[in-house]
C-alpha cells in the first residue's frame, strides 16, 4: 500500500508507514502494546497505517508528544480533512472535546464548576460512604465477586449520576451503550445507534430538568439552553460525554489498578499498609502512568507545517499521540515499565495535555484515592481468583481494562 510522501528536514526520506501497532495480547497486559515499545526504540517520529489506509503521524516520545497537544498549529476537529479517525464519522460532531478554541474553550467554560478541585474535594465524603457502601454489600454476601460489577462500574456511576443528575436506575441502559459506543470492533451502524440511544436519553432528560430545575450538572445546562447558549443537541452531547467519561475510564482504572496491585503484592502492601494520604495521592499518580487505559492515542491533524524531532508534518496530516507509551518514555520516568508507588509520577499525560486536557481529572483522582485507600485495607486478604491468563481484557475497545475480575477473600 502506498504512503504518504514527505520530507526529512535532513533531506532523507520519510519511513514507510507500518500498521499502528495496537496488539497488546503478545505482550504484559499493563504494557503498551510491544510494537509501540519497538517505535519508540527506533525513532520519535514514524508514519503508521490505520483502518482506512490513511497514514498519519505516530508520536512515541513524552516531549514530542507535550509539544504537538499543546501546539495552536495542531487541531483537535474531528471534520478535518486528515483527521486520523477510530472508526468512521457520521456528520458534524457537537463534543466540544472535538472542537477547536474559540468554540471549544466556550463550550469546556459551561461544565468546568462542579470539577474544580474545592468543589471536587467537597465530594469526598459522599465518595468514601458510596465506597464503604459497596464493600458493606460485598463482605455481607458470599467471599468471592467479580469486582468489576460489584465495586469498580458502581462506585463512578452512583457518583456521575449524582454529579449530572441522572437517575442510577437507568445504569444499566446507558453502560450497555457506552461499551458499545466506545468497542473499537462494533459494526460503525451499531455504533452510531448507540449513540443515537444515549443522545435521546440525554435530550429527554434536559427537557425534564429544563422544565424542573434541580442542582445538578444537567439543570445547570438546561439553563444555559434556555438563554440560547447552547442547543439541545450540544446540551445533551455534553451529558452524554460527561456519563461517558465519567464511569467507563474510572471503572476501568479501578479493576485494572486492583489486577496491577494483586500482581505485585510488595506495592499493595505499602499502599495498604499507609495511613499518609500523600502516599495514596502518588500511588494513584503512579498507577495512572503505568496502565493508562485510553490506548489509542489522542488524535490530531496538523493545520501548518510543523517541525519536530527531525522531521516535517505537513499541514492536512494526521497526528496520533498514543500516551500510554509516553508514559513509559525511559527519558522521563527512570525504569518506566516498574510499577513503584513512591515514584513521582506527577507529570504523567494520562489525562492529555494543553487545553484539551481532561476536564474530569480532579473527581477521577479523588475517586481512585478513595477506592485505593480503603478497598485493601478493609478487605486485606483480597486475592485474584482466576488465572491472570484467563482474564477477559479489552483488547477490543477505546478504553482498556478488564470486562470481569474475579476476586476472593
Amino acid at each position: 500500500m502506498t504512503t504518504t510522501s514527505t520530507a526529512r528536514t535532513d533531506g532523507a526520506p520519510v519511513p514507510s508507514a507500518v500498521e499502528f501497532p495496537m496488539d497488546r495480547a503478545a505482550g504484559c497486559p499493563f504494557d503498551p502494546p510491544p510494537g509501540l515499545k519497538a517505535e519508540q526504540e527506533q525513532g520519535p517520529l514514524r508514519k503508521v497505517r490505520l483502518w482506512d489506509g490513511s497514514t498519519p503521524w505516530l508520536v512515541t516520545r513524552y516531549a514530542d508528544q507535550r509539544t504537538l497537544l499543546s501546539d495552536p498549529r495542531v487541531s483537535a476537529d474531528i471534520t478535518r480533512p486528515g483527521y486520523p479517525s477510530q472508526a468512521p464519522v457520521r456528520g458534524a460532531s457537537f463534543s466540544f472535546i472535538l472542537m477547536d478554541d474559540p468554540e471549544h474553550a466556550r463550550q469546556r467554560r459551561m461544565v468546568t464548576a462542579p470539577f474544580t478541585i474545592k468543589r471536587v474535594e467537597a465530594m469526598r465524603p459522599a465518595v468514601q460512604k458510596i465506597v464503604d457502601g459497596l464493600i458493606d454489600t460485598m463482605l455481607a454476601g458470599p467471599p468471592r465477586a467479580d469486582l468489576v460489577q460489584a465495586f469498580a462500574l458502581p462506585v463512578p456511576s452512583l457518583v456521575i449520576c449524582e454529579l449530572l443528575g441522572v437517575p442510577y436506575s437507568d445504569h444499566d441502559f446507558f453502560q450497555q451503550n457506552s461499551g458499545t459506543l466506545i468497542r473499537r470492533t462494533a459494526d460503525p451502524e451499531v455504533r452510531a445507534a448507540a449513540h443515537d440511544n444515549l443522545i435521546g436519553y440525554l435530550d429527554e432528560l434536559m427537557g425534564h430538568k429544563i422544565a424542573r430545575p434541580a442542582d445538578d450538572l444537567l439543570s445547570g445546562l438546561g439553563t444555559r439552553v434556555g438563554a440560547g447558549e447552547l442547543s439541545r443537541r450540544e446540551a445533551a452531547e455534553m451529558g452524554v460525554l460527561l456519563l461517558l467519561a465519567g464511569h467507563e475510564t474510572t471503572a476501568n482504572m479501578i479493576a485494572l489498578g486492583t489486577l496491577a496491585l494483586l500482581e505485585h503484592p510488595d506495592q499493595l502492601a505499602l499502599l495498604r499498609e499507609t495511613e499518609d494520604p500523600k502516599v495514596v495521592a502518588g500511588a494513584v499518580e503512579e498507577l495512572l502512568r503505568y496502565l493508562n487505559i485510553t490506548h489509542t492515542g489522542r488524535r490530531r491533524v496538523a493545520l501548518e507545517d510543523i517541525e519536530i524531532a527531525g522531521e516535517v508534518i505537513r499541514a492536512g496530516e494526521g497526528i496520533v499521540v498514543p500516551n500510554d507509551i509516553g508514559n513509559r518514555d525511559p527519558e522521563v520516568f527512570a525504569d518506566p515499565d516498574r510499577l513503584d508507588v513512591r515514584r513521582d509520577a506527577r507529570r504523567h499525560v494520562a489525562f492529555g495535555f494543553g487545553v484539551h486536557q481532561c476536564v474530569g481529572q480532579p473527581l477521577a483522582r479523588l475517586e481512585l484515592q478513595v477506592v485505593y485507600s480503603t478497598l485493601y485495607r478493609r478487605i486485606p486478604t483480597l486475592r485474584l481468583d482466576a488465572r491472570i491468563e484467563d482474564l477477559p481484557f479489552k483488547h477490543d475497545g477505546s478504553v482498556y481494562g478488564v470486562h470481569e475480575l474475579p476476586v476472593a477473600w
